[in-house]
C-alpha cells in the first residue's frame, strides 16, 4: 500500500473528528457522566435484538472478560439488561433497558448537528462519494477488528495450554 495512501488517511480522520466529536456521554435523568468505552457499547446494543457477550466483545475488539467487566456496570447503572437464550438457557443475551435507549439515542460519538453542518459543505455528488468511501473504510475496520479478537483469544489459549 503506497505511503501517501497512508498518510493522507492518518491527515484526513483528525479533521473529521475534532470538528464532529462529542466529548463525553451525558446520562441528564441520572446525572451520570459515561466514558467514551461505555458510550460505545451502548452504541452497539439493542433494544429488540439481543447480542451475546461473545459477538460484542468480538465485534468491538475486545476480550469477553473485558466486555465483561463494562457490561456489569452498565447493568448496575441500568443501561443494560441480561436475559437467557430462548434457545439455549446457559446463554445470556445482552439488550439496552428503555433508559439505555434513551441515552444511547441522545449521544453519538459525533454530534449529529456538528456532522450535519460539515455535510451541508459538499455537494449532493461529493456527500455521496464521501459517504460511499467512508462506508467502505467502516467496513475494513470491523474486518480487522475482528481479525485482532481472534488473534487475541487464540493466543490466549496457548498461553494457557503452556502455563498448564
Amino acid at each position: 500500500m503506497p505511503v501517501d495512501d497512508i498518510t493522507l488517511l492518518m491527515s484526513f480522520y483528525p479533521k473529521i473528528y475534532f470538528a464532529c466529536h462529542t466529548r463525553h456521554v451525558n446520562d441528564p435523568v441520572k446525572g451520570v457522566k459515561l466514558t467514551a468505552h461505555q458510550g460505545s457499547v451502548l452504541d452497539h446494543l439493542d433494544g429488540d435484538e439481543p447480542l451475546s457477550l461473545q459477538e460484542l466483545a468480538l465485534h468491538l475488539g475486545v476480550t469477553p472478560s473485558t466486555m465483561s467487566i463494562a457490561i456489569e456496570r452498565l447493568v448496575k447503572l441500568g443501561y443494560v439488561k441480561r436475559e437467557k437464550d430462548k434457545t439455549d438457557s446457559r446463554k445470556v443475551r445482552l439488550l439496552l433497558t428503555t433508559h439505555g435507549l434513551k441515552v444511547k439515542r441522545s449521544k453519538s460519538v459525533l454530534d449529529p448537528k456538528l456532522v450535519e453542518s460539515v455535510l451541508a459543505r459538499l455537494t449532493k455528488e461529493e456527500r455521496a462519494a464521501a459517504l460511499h468511501g467512508l462506508g467502505l473504510l467502516a467496513s475494513a475496520a470491523e474486518m480487522e477488528m475482528k481479525s485482532k479478537s481472534f488473534e487475541k483469544a487464540w493466543a490466549k489459549r496457548s498461553d494457557k495450554r503452556k502455563n498448564q
